[in-house]
């Protein structure tokens, strides 16, 4: 029986802050260039074409970009492409296609017909001879290495890692190379966090809701996914201003949620949504900095909000391996799943 210091998914996952730490240093010089090239020659606009995990790091780019670039920030559907065959008005667009394989054929057609409609096509891929980034402009490789656990971990941080860094140079933003150039040892000091009561408190569960909001919403959805993937656990993600419109009916006594939280005009709001569902009887675990009590899962403090959720992230994917065994499954082999998914 495997311990959860034996699955691909820790050892993965623990690998994240030397991927990140690679990343940056490699990856400076190409992302410096273009970042001049997107100041000089700005976007109208940005679209973003993903799916799975690659999709939930699309959400958290959505909103690194509009908060920092102020450009409004929208995900295509490859189906719009790649099935309906409709024509996509993006002249002077951006479009940033993100894959770790960079093979599935709807995400091709989708950047190709983007090219084709006059968008600059950007590829974040973790497989750099792969077809995306053949046909991309330009292409900003993940370096995470080799990744075999079905469930991505270290790729999908190098991804929120990689547009903090192409936003840092872009809007030649100094604070937020600062935070950037920390990461790896944020990330270092987050591993040893102790996750232990949310990976005790699920093993018996069946349902979950998982919360987030702003740069924290991205977050929720991978967690939720892992939670599906890893753990057979039916895990669902909430925007913490959306959760109350309808989803808490289904909020009882016992109910389990988890709160991902970073320390921004956000939190207020959050821990307020999540004292609701405690005073409605819910198990609730909150990951927040500084946060405190039983239910408290610990993130460093003193961190920027905007890294925050990679943090909460890659503490998560610990929780989760060791919460999979614990279930009863192996988190390296998701039942029904292969590494690479390519859809039509």
């Amino acid at each position: 029986m495997k311990s959860a210091r034996d699955t691909l998914m820790y050892n993965e996952a623990q690998e994240s802050a030397a991927t990140v730490e690679r990343q940056l240093t490699q990856n400076a010089g190409l992302l410096k260039a273009l970042g001049e090239r997107l100041r000089t020659q700005p976007p109208r606009f940005i679209v973003t074409c993903a799916r799975g995990s690659s999709d939930h790091a699309a959400a958290y780019a959505k909103y690194v970009f509009e908060t920092r670039l102020g450009l409004v920030t929208a995900s295509a559907s490859p189906s719009i492409s790649s099935i309906y065959d409709a024509d996509l008005k993006l002249d002077g667009a951006l479009f940033l296609a993100i894959s770790q394989s960079g093979k599935s054929p709807d995400l091709l057609r989708s950047a190709q017909a983007a090219k084709e409609a006059g968008a600059y096509v950007v590829a974040m891929v973790n497989v750099e001879d792969s077809p995306l980034a053949g046909l991309a402009d330009t292409v900003i490789p993940l370096r995470a290495g080799p990744e075999h656990s079905v469930a991505a971990t270290k790729s999908y941080l190098a991804t929120l890692a990689a547009v903090l860094q192409l936003t840092a140079y872009w809007s030649d933003d100094q604070k937020l190379h600062d935070a950037i150039a920390r990461l790896p040892q944020d990330l270092r000091h987050g591993w040893e966090g102790n996750w232990s009561p949310l990976e005790n408190g699920l093993v018996d569960v069946h349902n979950l809701y998982v919360v987030g909001r702003g740069y924290g919403f991205g977050a929720a959805l991978e967690a939720a996914l892992k939670l599906k993937e890893t753990c057979g656990l039916h895990a669902e993600a909430f925007s913490a201003a959306e959760v109350k419109h309808g989803p808490m009916a289904l909020v009882g006594a016992g109910f389990p949620v988890l709160f991902l939280a970073q320390d921004d005009g956000t939190l207020e709001n959050t821990l307020a949504v999540a004292a609701e569902f405690r005073s409605r009887g819910a198990r609730v675990w909150v990951a927040a900095p500084g946060a405190e009590g039983a239910d408290a899962l610990p993130l460093p403090t003193g961190i920027e909000p905007i890294v925050t959720p990679l943090l909460a992230v890659q503490s998560f994917y610990r929780a989760a391996s060791a919460l999979s065994l614990a279930r009863g499954y192996d988190p390296d082999v998701p039942p029904h799943l292969r590494k690479v998914t390519e859809t039509v």
